[in-house]
């Protein structure tokens, strides 16, 4: 095992902002990932398990323990099976082309989740998800070392306990799991199924196969800033920043009745509502989902807002940007200033997405 010092964090994260690791082992195998938590444990290192870092906030004192880089990699296992083809895969391969890969079959379930960055290990971790689509629609199992037997494990999804964004790897369970690989389950002939509008307008009258659908997906999320192109600005952020805020069905009336339902000068795409609707989304038992980048922009951010080396991206009011050198700290500022304006405005707290270090 090779241990790599005073690691920079920053550069291996879409973001591009935080500190030195004191340690980083690069962990190929599930033998790796066992040798390396031996060491960390023999040292009294805490451990930090990094993946694609498209989902990260990393501080500027960086992580004073060993980061387990997650390079476990390998062919897709595909496997029809009762109507089905399940597919395994490694923690370590790199999602998008995991998505291609099934599209490329003729397989639907993940195809609205194209060109989001990162290693497919992390996926069931926030329970990724995106125009219509999560990907706990389509997971059977996660592989998991659990630390605190040491023994691998394979966690069913119900096991898993998927919700909004959330998961128990990322809630309940936080720490105790690292996922080592995951199987998916997509039903033969299944047909691809809209529910985002632009994709709706788009495919109108058509019945799109999921690899069309993929290269559609990829397209808006370029046009959003969400796809990673090297040397694009708005593309040095760790995506979406905020969830969209699950609120009581009085708290969505109360907003709706202060705002006077107003057009919007920066209008957005909002799924099944006019122009004039606060937009949002019912969330079951009397909760309403309200679209945060509509809050963002209410609240005064506009596109392209820049507070120091930090700011907004231009083409999405939810993806905060690292605009240049940005330190975590000028990310935080601005972040903190987000959520006392929208809090000031609307009496809703949003919560930040990425995961802290």
């Amino acid at each position: 095992m090779t241990t790599e010092e005073n690691v920079l964090l920053g550069p291996l994260t879409t973001l591009g902002v935080g500190g030195p690791a004191k340690s980083m082992v690069r962990v190929h195998s599930e033998g790796d990932l066992v040798e390396a938590l031996a060491f960390a444990r023999s040292q009294g290192l805490p451990v930090f398990v990094l993946g694609g870092g498209s989902n990260l906030l990393v501080g500027d004192g960086g992580f004073d323990g060993l980061v387990l880089r997650m390079e476990i990699d390998g062919a897709l296992e595909f496997e029809e099976k009762d109507g089905a083809v399940e597919v395994r895969t490694a923690a370590g391969v790199d999602w998008d082309a995991f998505v291609l890969a099934v599209c490329e079959r003729g397989l639907s379930g993940v195809e609205c989740l194209a060109g989001i960055p990162g290693l497919v290990g992390g996926t069931p971790v926030q329970n990724v998800g995106a125009y219509g689509q999560e990907v706990a629609e389509t997971i059977v199992s996660v592989r998991v070392l659990d630390l605190a037997t040491m023994e691998f494990v394979s966690l069913s999804a119900v096991e898993c306990g998927f919700g909004y964004r959330r998961s128990v790897f990322n809630s309940t369970e936080r720490g105790r799991y690292v996922v080592t690989a995951v199987t998916f389950r997509f039903p033969l002939g299944r047909r691809v199924e809209l529910k985002y509008a632009e994709l709706k307008r788009r495919f109108e009258g058509q019945s799109p196969t999921p690899i069309e659908v993929y290269g559609v997906v990829r397209e808006i999320r370029h046009g959003k800033g969400m796809l990673l192109v090297p040397g694009e600005d708005d593309c040095r952020s760790a995506g979406s920043f905020f969830k969209n805020p699950v609120v009581d069905l009085a708290v969505y009336e109360a907003i709706a009745g202060a705002v006077g339902n107003p057009p919007r000068a920066r209008s957005e795409p909002w799924v099944g509502h006019s122009v004039l609707t606060v937009p949002h989304w019912d969330a079951g038992g009397g909760k309403v989902k309200l679209a945060a980048a509509w809050l963002v922009e209410q609240a005064g951010f506009h596109k392209g807002f820049v507070m120091g080396r930090a700011g907004i991206s231009s083409r999405h009011s939810l993806a905060v940007v690292n605009r240049g050198d940005a330190t975590a700290g000028e990310i935080v500022a601005l972040r903190d200033e987000i959520v006392r304006r929208v809090k000031e405005r609307f009496g809703v707290r949003l919560e930040q997405e990425p995961v802290m270090v």
